[in-house]
């Protein structure tokens, strides 16, 4: 039986390995961590068609220079001299253009439509219950311009064939939400999203994999490779050298190094974002909501339970927590929901953890030209969970090399080489 070793135990692997498997491999997951807390675990759980543009997008540097100067933002990046960082920087800066948001908003819309559809099968999977909900996404606004570009937003996505996107008054969603007041001029409603609950369904597929004997390895840091001509033949993970007819890189924020060991040049960094739950009596809300202004996300995964999130910091993979950038999410929220108990949590109550942002804001998903059984999936930077499952499938077809389900030419690894 062909063996695979999948890097990263995140959505991406856990989804990478679940559709290896069905293709026939032998499949064993390394992970730096212990599988229970990387980035797929503390994100807000959206299945998200409506992200159609990318994180490098017009207006997002100079909103970002303006955002350095405040501790509390929802953006910053951490000054260092790190030719890594600087290259990402130079190239994001280039892509920010709305050339780029144009050509990539069909490849966003179509392996997030495949990503949703995926996940409706896994509700299929025996022990499968992960709070999947099809109630759509509201974006709220409480100035002009977030209104106009709400408006502008709506034609976008019609263009693009997301039905039922449109722009709704203040009291058409305080309508929706009748058990919370809300400070808002209105909302942008995207019909076509779904949300799940990320921890239940990255707990729920571990289990499944486990019963269907994909092995685990914790603790275990890719450190090298045995390479046979254009061939990658073993990975050294922790101790112990593993046989791998094809291996899958889904290290998320850690892919730079990762990829080094394959001679591959990553601009990507890591964007760390904090999020926190509270009970629904803080925060009764029936419907996922982003905070226009403030950049903050909210999802009520079921009737207790609300997570709060944000921020975009761009610093060191280790750096120590800043309870600054929680607190700017707190009063983000608060300002839109005047009336609520919005407590600051204490740091042992907040989660954080690295998003892997590309210099265009697009994956990487596709095989590395010099070693043809290597396949990189990572770069997903904020929709992650959103594309996860959509991801792990092109990775099998990869893999069994079979016509994949969306074009992969947008995700090239090499596309900035």
């Amino acid at each position: 039986m062909a063996t695979a070793v999948v890097i990263g135990g995140g959505i991406v692997g856990l989804s990478s390995a679940y559709y290896l498997q069905q293709e026939g491999f032998d499949v064993t997951i390394v992970d730096r961590g212990d599988f229970s807390d990387n980035c797929s675990y503390g994100n807000a759980g959206y299945v998200c068609p409506s992200h159609f543009v990318p994180l490098a997008s017009p207006g997002i540097i100079s909103q970002g220079l303006r955002w350095m100067l405040n501790p509390e933002s929802p953006f910053y990046i951490k000054p260092r001299l790190d030719w890594g960082l600087i290259s990402w920087g130079l190239k994001f800066v280039k892509h920010a253009t709305p050339q780029n948001v144009a050509k990539n908003a069909v490849p966003l819309r179509d392996i997030a439509l495949l990503s949703k559809k995926l996940y409706e099968d896994w509700l299929s999977l025996p022990g499968f219950e992960f709070a999947y909900q099809r109630k759509g996404l509201l974006e709220y606004f409480q100035t002009a311009e977030k209104e106009h570009h709400a408006h502008h937003t709506v034609k976008e996505a019609l263009a693009l064939g997301l039905a039922g996107t449109r722009v709704l008054t203040a009291d058409e969603v305080q309508a929706m939400e009748p058990q919370v007041k809300l400070n808002i001029k209105g909302a942008l409603y995207f019909e076509c999203d779904a949300h799940l609950h990320p921890n239940a369904v990255m707990q729920q597929m571990q289990q499944y994999l486990r019963q269907q004997g994909v092995r685990f390895l914790p603790h275990a840091t890719a450190t090298e490779v045995e390479k046979q001509g254009n061939r990658i033949t073993k990975v050294k993970a922790g101790n112990e050298w593993l046989s791998a007819d094809v291996v899958v890189i889904a290290t998320g924020s850690w892919s730079r190094e990762v990829a080094k060991l394959v001679n591959v040049s990553l601009p990507l960094v890591g964007g760390r974002g904090y999020s926190m739950v509270f009970g629904n009596g803080e925060l009764p809300l029936q419907h996922p909501a982003v905070l226009m202004e403030g950049r903050v996300a909210l999802t009520p995964f079921d009737a207790l339970h609300t997570r709060l999130g944000g921020t975009m910091e761009i610093t060191n993979l280790d750096a120590p927590p800043r309870m600054n950038r929680v607190l700017g999410i707190v009063k983000a929220a608060q300002g839109y929901f005047p009336e609520s108990n919005i407590p600051t949590p204490e740091l042992k109550d907040v989660w954080y953890g690295y998003r892997p942002c590309s210099a265009d804001g697009m994956p990487f998903i596709g095989r590395t030209e010099k070693y043809g059984n290597c396949i990189v999936a990572t770069g997903h930077a904020m929709v992650g969970m959103s594309l996860g499952a959509a991801t792990g499938k092109l990775v099998s077809e990869l893999a069994a090399e079979k016509s994949t389900s969306v074009d992969l030419a947008p995700y090239a690894v090499h596309r900035f080489d």
